[in-house]
């Protein structure tokens, strides 16, 4: 057994939005040299993309299935008990094991579960060593699916949880630079009329199930307002009227 005040490490891996090829070399590496991987999975146990996309790079006998309330925002009972139980499991593999991964979609320091699973780390196993490895995140990967530029000269780029209401996508797309939003599926009849209020759906591209077999990438001027997929993405580019190197 390893001892956990000086060895054992806890590392978030980013896996990418769904495609395994999309995960780094660092990534893989990380992912094979741990001596577990932990993926989160939903209370209902169906597997997950961060679980399909490692399941392409290590055997299952070494992948661990742990329960978050991955969705979950009306009930922070139920939520932080699920994250208290995560985490109770999670320090118990660190102190049976010298190294301890954990996979994350996207990347692990934007919107990840493994933030709050490593604060509870830190207060269950003190002196853990926490990293983490970057993953592409599902804005990237949508714009090279898409053929949307992110970002030219001096714009800037928002970055916009819609989970936090359609108003808050609303006052993004009424500034400057490129926004995107995450994570707005089941409030896409709200991200549809804000686009149309500001001036921003001519240009505005999203995807769902990025790299996977239902993958989906449309024109956001398709939307009719229907419930879409919880993990879409949108990406509302800026008007580019100056040609090339216009926004330098």
């Amino acid at each position: 057994m390893p001892d956990v005040m000086s060895s054992s490490r806890l590392i978030g891996v980013g896996v990418g939005p769904g495609d395994p090829e999309l995960v780094t070399v660092k990534g893989v590496n990380a992912l094979r040299a741990a001596d577990v991987v932990v993926v989160p999975v939903m209370d209902t146990g169906e597997r997950g993309r961060a679980e399909a996309t490692v399941l392409h790079y290590v055997g299952a006998e070494k992948v661990v299935r742990v329960v978050f309330a991955l969705n979950e925002r009306s009930d922070r009972e139920r939520r932080e008990a699920a994250w208290d139980a995560a985490g109770t499991r999670v320090a118990e593999l660190l102190r049976g094991h010298g190294t301890v991964a954990f996979a994350t979609i996207g990347d692990p320091n934007v919107y990840s579960t493994f933030t709050y699973l490593a604060q509870t780390i830190a207060e269950l196993v003190p002196d853990v060593v926490v990293e983490t490895v970057p993953g592409i995140t599902a804005m990237q990967d949508l714009a090279a699916r898409s053929g949307a530029v992110l970002t030219e000269g001096t714009e800037p780029l928002t970055l916009v949880p819609v989970t936090a209401g359609a108003e808050v996508l609303k006052d993004a797309l009424g500034g400057p630079g490129t926004v995107v939003a995450y994570k707005f599926g089941r409030q896409a009849a709200a991200v549809v009329e804000a686009l149309r209020e500001t001036g921003r759906i001519e240009d505005a591209v999203w995807g769902s199930a990025l790299g996977l077999a239902e993958e989906s990438v449309r024109p956001a001027a398709e939307l009719d307002g229907s419930p879409l997929p919880y993990l879409s993405t949108l990406i509302a580019p800026p008007r580019r009227d100056g040609g090339r190197g216009g926004k330098l």
